[in-house]
């Protein structure tokens, strides 16, 4: 899908002349984002790494930016709770934030949209929005949908039909075993890898399935024995974090040479654990070109300010939307934001984007990567330290993994 552009490109440290003539009746407020997420715990690292990722780009979108608007963040430990989720967010409502955003787990998602249905309608003149970074249950802009949340990823069923046309045209791809997170994220890709292969390639055997409760294996080795027993040639995964970074040392402890196809191998700690022994097996699909000058340019600043890898697109996303549906409504005023949010098309890392008006689901390429050692330029990128990146091998267009919506959403009176 083409989409037009209706908005200047911008690309990170560009200058944006604002002139005079805009006056923008918003230009030099603060705009205050609580980011909630798990700080503690097994996910720990990753949260780390995109709380950092949300604090640097609000620091380089507060230079230059459309909307001449200056962000600041807060953060909120919610230790993967729901509960403590809405706790953190009514303290950030108390601290006058209209802005949250958040991405680790559905329970935590779905708990503020919740919550925020509820408090919106009963709050005019004091609604909140929510930026969802990466929880990526499809229900969330389906039945779920909510005019306050906006998806900034693409989604579990996007992701899985962009995996599953590459691995069609993989002939090795013979048996499958599948292992996943015991929550719904973990069971719907078990469930769409399932329906996907069915229909593209009937052939394929799924030889194993397992779901594992969600960062609390500490131990995969006997995952491992009964994969290696299966006969699996393919692992299809969307574990994260712990859950994945300890399924992939196993696998190379245990000498299992199964080919990977997984949503989230870039998070954390789990190229670390792939090393040299996992190059060229493993496969992540997401919304990010590694080698695009745009997104190595922010990788390289990144890692020169934090010795850390930057790998959630979907952050860029978060500022690059909110600033053109704020300069284009001439508002920081939630409730006319996430009016023009929603048609909003959009420069990103990996191409034009456009946010779906009927369910606020992000319309984007998908991309599929492969575990590879660095080489010349632009393959260069050292992940984690280790000689080895993530080299983009197919990219599909965002019509390709674009899936219909059963949302009906209930929208304020004249939007």
């Amino acid at each position: 899908m083409a989409f037009r552009r209706t908005v200047l490109s911008m690309a990170l440290g560009a200058g944006l002349a604002l002139g005079s003539s805009m006056a923008l009746a918003q230009k030099g407020e603060t705009v205050k984002i609580a980011w909630i997420d798990a700080l503690t715990g097994l996910t720990a690292a990753t949260g780390q790494n995109q709380l950092k990722g949300f604090q640097f780009l609000a620091e380089q979108f507060s230079k230059s930016n459309p909307a001449g608007v200056k962000f600041e963040i807060t953060s909120f430990d919610n230790k993967l709770s729901p509960q403590e989720t809405v706790n953190a967010l009514q303290a950030a409502i108390d601290q006058g934030v209209r802005y949250v955003a958040q991405g680790t787990g559905t329970g935590p998602a779905t708990a503020i949209i919740d919550f925020l249905n509820k408090y919106n309608e009963r709050n005019p003149g004091k609604e909140v929005l929510f930026l969802n970074y990466a929880a990526v249950d499809p229900s969330l802009t389906n039945e779920k949908c909510s005019f306050w949340h906006f998806r900034l990823d693409a989604d579990t069923s996007m992701k899985m039909e962009a995996l599953t046309t590459f691995m069609k045209d993989q002939p090795d791809v013979k048996k499958v075993y599948l292992i996943n997170q015991n929550y719904a994220h973990g069971h719907q890709v078990a469930k769409y890898a399932k329906e996907n292969l069915a229909r593209k390639r009937p052939d394929v055997q799924i030889v194993g399935e397992d779901l594992t409760p969600l960062a609390q294996t500490r131990d995969f080795a006997p995952y491992i024995a009964k994969i290696k027993a299966s006969g699996a040639d393919t692992i299809i995964t969307g574990n994260w974090s712990s859950d994945l970074t300890l399924l992939v040392k196993a696998a190379n402890d245990g000498g299992l040479n199964a080919k990977f196809y997984t949503y989230y191998a870039p998070v954390s700690g789990t190229p670390t654990a792939m090393g040299a022994n996992a190059a060229g097996r493993v496969y992540a699909v997401g919304v990010m070109p590694y080698e695009a000058p745009a997104a190595r340019k922010l990788m390289d600043e990144y890692k020169a300010k934090f010795n850390d890898d930057f790998y959630t697109a979907q952050i860029y996303n978060a500022y690059a939307l909110l600033t053109a549906a704020m300069a284009k409504a001439k508002s920081t005023d939630p409730v006319k934001v996430a009016a023009t949010l929603g048609g909003l098309e959009v420069k990103s890392l990996g191409g034009d984007v456009q946010m779906r008006k009927t369910d606020h689901q992000l319309q984007q390429a998908v991309f599929i990567s492969r575990w590879e050692k660095a080489g010349p330029k632009p393959y260069d990128y050292s992940v984690e330290n280790t000689g080895f990146n993530f080299r983009t091998v197919k990219t599909f267009e965002p019509y390709v993994a674009s899936t219909p919506t059963s949302c009906q959403m209930k929208r304020p009176a004249g939007l």
